[in-house]
């Protein structure tokens, strides 16, 4: 599980210095024509790539109402920031695209259900290597979207799923999934877009979907949130309550709303928490007289609190769980400017992870492993400059992500390819992701001040009422 730095951990450092995180508002939904233009309200789409290097997609018009063509925008920007398609539309529109509609008599689909007449000859001349139509399912209450492998002239997969109401909460979750299971059919791995980041912004605990449409807020008002976190079922998140130079660490579940603090009373500052891949063990940062050390604590039993690190005039902070549960890897400044250390979960054989250079490259922070456990992913200061970095685990070899800007807190989407991260490269400290396999980036928050970002797992079932 995750559980990073996010840098204002070595702030906290010795004696629990206060944190004030400054943030404002986010708004979604606009698109980007080019590399890095000037800011733009909302979420960047439409991103122009280099044709010929990842295969063509075509998604087909609809005339099938306003709910089915929700879900086929949602889907079609989804594939789009699954950055594994080259989108091809048309000039003045790809309505062009849908042809004829027929009526099936049997077979795999529905008998009597209006499909689209698929015209593979078009599609493959316009450059698609895949073709995804959205339409009604026998059942008016549920949607069928169909992926046509265009070279084959064949159907690839038909996914059917009930589809909630167009002002139902979970309408866009929907949607999201039945674009992950239409990557899933033509890479056979699934997308990201069923999922969710939680970040700050003003004081606030809020979460968004990974295309940056459907913003709330989940702490509640008069407290500063910080460090968020998710636990593996994507329905409960922790995070610490600040107040008066202490912090509380909290789980809130999102359906029905119940918060529990763990431990159950702490008089000192405790952030930055992490939970284990099987939900049982919480292992965060704790700050005091004493300096900032590593703790544990078991959830399933509610009790069992333990030191996992021991100072020594240093600070140990910010652990994040390997996938497997086996390793914790964390920040210590025992080298003297903060590193990435790695230890067993029970706190024994901690060692110097993540190799840098002394004099060339300064602190490093905010670790996160990738869902497979093979790369770690942090931010470390060049020259002055904090620059998003990831490390392969096994051969230790460093590869850095981003140059522009201040770059900060990368977080691992569930695909193990995409990162979001926070960078002031606009001027401002927004949320953006990157592609680590093409280092394409994208714009995900635009107004105000947004902090610490966290990834959810792939989200199965609703998460609220």
């Amino acid at each position: 599980m995750r559980g990073r730095e996010r840098r204002a951990g070595a702030a906290l450092g010795r004696r629990g210095a206060a944190l004030l995180p400054a943030l404002v508002p986010l708004a979604v939904a606009t698109p980007l024509l080019a590399q890095e233009p000037p800011i733009e309200q909302g979420v960047r789409i439409g991103i122009t790539y280099t044709p010929g290097l990842r295969p063509g997609m075509l998604v087909l018009a609809s005339t099938y109402g306003e709910r089915l063509d929700s879900v086929r925008a949602i889907v079609a920007r989804d594939l789009e920031f699954s950055d594994r398609f080259e989108m091809i539309s048309l000039p003045g529109g790809d309505s062009l695209l849908l042809g004829l509609t027929q009526i099936s008599s049997g077979g795999d689909e529905a008998a009597g259900t209006a499909i689209p007449f698929v015209n593979y000859s078009l599609y493959a001349a316009l450059g698609a290597d895949y073709a995804v139509a959205v339409g009604p399912d026998a059942d008016s209450a549920r949607v069928r979207a169909t992926l046509y492998d265009v070279r084959g002239e064949t159907p690839r997969q038909v996914v059917r799923t009930d589809l909630p109401a167009l002002d139902s909460p979970d309408f866009r979750m929907s949607a999201h999934r039945v674009a992950d299971e239409m990557v899933r059919a033509a890479t056979g791995e699934p997308g990201f877009a069923a999922t969710r980041l939680l970040f700050i912004q003003d004081g606030r605990l809020q979460r968004v979907d990974a295309d940056g449409a459907d913003l709330g807020v989940i702490s509640p008002p008069g407290i500063t949130a910080f460090s968020p976190e998710w636990l593996p079922d994507a329905a409960r998140v922790v995070y610490t309550e600040l107040s008066d130079g202490r912090g509380r660490i909290v789980i809130h579940d999102l359906v029905t709303g119940d918060r529990r603090a763990v431990p159950p009373t702490a008089d000192l500052l405790n952030y930055a928490a992490a939970v284990s891949p099987n939900g049982e063990l919480l292992a965060f940062s704790r700050s005091g007289d004493e300096g900032t050390e590593v703790y544990r604590y078991n959830l399933a039993r509610d009790c069992c609190l333990e030191r996992l690190t021991v100072g020594r005039f240093s600070d140990n902070l910010s652990p994040t769980f390997s996938p497997d549960g086996r390793q914790i890897a964390y920040v210590s400044t025992r080298p003297g400017l903060p590193q990435i250390y790695v230890m067993a979960a029970d706190g024994t054989g901690q060692e110097l992870f993540a190799p840098f250079d002394y004099g060339v490259t300064g602190s490093s922070n905010a670790p996160e492993w990738s869902p497979d456990g093979t790369r770690l992913a942090f931010h470390r200061d060049v020259q002055g400059s904090l620059q998003v970095f990831i490390m392969d685990a096994r051969s230790r070899a460093v590869r850095q992500l981003t140059s522009a800007g201040r770059n900060t807190d990368p977080t691992w989407a569930p695909d193990g390819r995409h990162l979001a991260f926070v960078s002031d490269r606009t001027g401002r400290r927004q949320i953006w992701v990157i592609d680590i396999e093409t280092g394409r980036v994208r714009q995900l928050t635009t107004v105000g001040d947004a902090r610490l970002p966290a990834w959810s797992p792939r989200i199965t079932m609703p998460t609220e009422p």
